[in-house]
């Protein structure tokens, strides 16, 4: 059974309770009926609390909720909220012992991952903080998948928070290991969306010493950057296979020009691993293709993804991420990262704003690089393809872009 949810809380074990949708007509009139019956009630009398008793609670807020006694702890009463899972030490002060209502069974439902498995095989607290940033008072689709074998024990459930697996993501942050993998034909996947990991295509480069033109999509730093080979000029890169750089950007054009026009069919992403192609929706609003990196932020989840066509990076919700159609995998990337030769950091000074992930640069150089490059026509020529490859990069008067940084100041030769 498939069904909606909210997760009202999530335990110091791990148990997730979720409040299904059709509990809530339910749940909002019981509360209200509480409410009448338990406004007038005064300060109680010492009471000789014994765990297991049923009670009232009067919260923060100052709401009354059926509470269940699980504990005693000195001057304070254990206690969980029958319909919500939640548990709290509460002054007895602020209980009152009850049998009203105690023929109404909880209206959450304690679940657990179905073929989930914590490392250390049990939930550690940071895994569990993780879980209650993600979860808590979040909609989620419930797939039930086991059904305890006591009536009152932890229902087995696939859970999914915009259409992303919570298992496949506690699995990404290395909380917990999956034993099966969630089946993929039940996500509704076609024949043509790509459910596992395969990678991109890498473009090919002219042959060292070739000059041919690009432009510069993103910065890293002065010295670090994203170029694009123009595909409306004649690379002289098709000695290796002969494919035509032009015709895979206006298929890749299309394709992505497509994909826009059909949003609805592109399904969420549901599984997750360092590297895996996807489409991502830029701040422009259109889906281009994207690789993830790591989780970005928690509750809610955002992922931290680079557009592979440009070189950038945004940190994303899971709304604006989706399965990459197979056919988008045939292109290569169009973004290359590239080091350029020539120049190295001025030397340091601690009085200059540096940049915070690359402190050997200043902010000043970086600002400068992006006024040489930015939206201008350049061209390149390769001189090494490994470990990373370096380039040597020229203004339309064939100089050496750094030189204008080194003439500033901002960079120093590197012979």
């Amino acid at each position: 059974k498939i069904f909606k949810a909210v997760v009202s809380s999530v335990g110091h074990d791990g148990t997730i309770y979720i409040i299904p949708e059709s509990f809530e007509i339910e749940l909002k009139n019981l509360m209200t009926e509480i409410q009448r019956s338990f406004k007038c009630l005064g300060l109680l009398e010492p009471y000789p609390w014994k765990k297991g008793e049923t009670c009232v609670v009067r919260g923060s807020d100052t709401m009354y909720y059926r509470g269940k006694v699980i504990g005693l702890d000195g001057n304070t009463v254990q206690v969980q909220y029958i319909d919500c899972g939640r548990i709290e030490r509460i002054p007895p002060c602020h209980l009152y012992p009850t049998t009203l209502y105690t023929s109404i069974p909880p209206l959450c439902i304690p679940c657990q991952l179905y073929k989930t498995v914590p490392i250390g095989n049990c939930w550690q607290q940071d895994a569990i903080d993780c879980l209650q940033n993600v979860l808590t008072n979040e909609e989620v689709e419930v797939h039930v998948e086991e059904l305890p074998d006591n009536p009152w024990g932890k229902l087995s459930i696939s859970l999914y928070l915009g259409g992303m697996s919570l298992s496949s993501f506690m699995a990404f942050q290395k909380y917990c290991v999956v034993e099966v993998r969630e089946d993929v034909p039940e996500l509704g996947l076609s024949n043509g969306d790509v459910p596992v990991s395969p990678s991109y295509k890498l473009p090919l480069l002219p042959i060292p010493g070739v000059t041919f033109p690009v432009t510069v999509t993103h910065l890293v730093s002065p010295k670090e950057v994203y170029i694009c080979l123009d595909p409306s000029k004649n690379l002289g890169q098709q000695g290796a296979t002969g494919r035509d750089a032009s015709h895979d950007f206006e298929g890749l054009d299309e394709a992505l020009k497509s994909c826009n026009e059909n949003v609805e069919s592109l399904h969420p992403l549901t599984h997750f691993q360092t590297g895996m192609p996807c489409l991502a929706q830029y701040k422009n609003g259109l889906w281009y293709r994207a690789k993830l990196l790591s989780i970005g932020k928690l509750g809610p989840v955002k992922i931290l993804v680079q557009f592979v066509d440009c070189g950038s990076f945004s940190v994303v919700p899971m709304n604006r991420i989706r399965h990459i159609p197979s056919h988008l995998l045939q292109y290569p990337v169009q973004a290359v990262e590239v080091l350029l030769a020539g120049f190295k950091p001025a030397l340091y000074d601690k009085n200059v704003e540096r940049i915070p992930y690359s402190p050997e640069w200043s902010m000043e150089a970086l600002w400068a690089m992006m006024y040489c490059v930015e939206g201008k026509q350049l061209s390149a020529s390769v001189l090494t393809l490994s470990p990373k490859v370096t380039i040597s990069l020229y203004e339309d008067d064939n100089s050496l872009v750094h030189m204008k940084l080194i003439e500033m100041g901002l960079a120093d030769l590197d012979e």
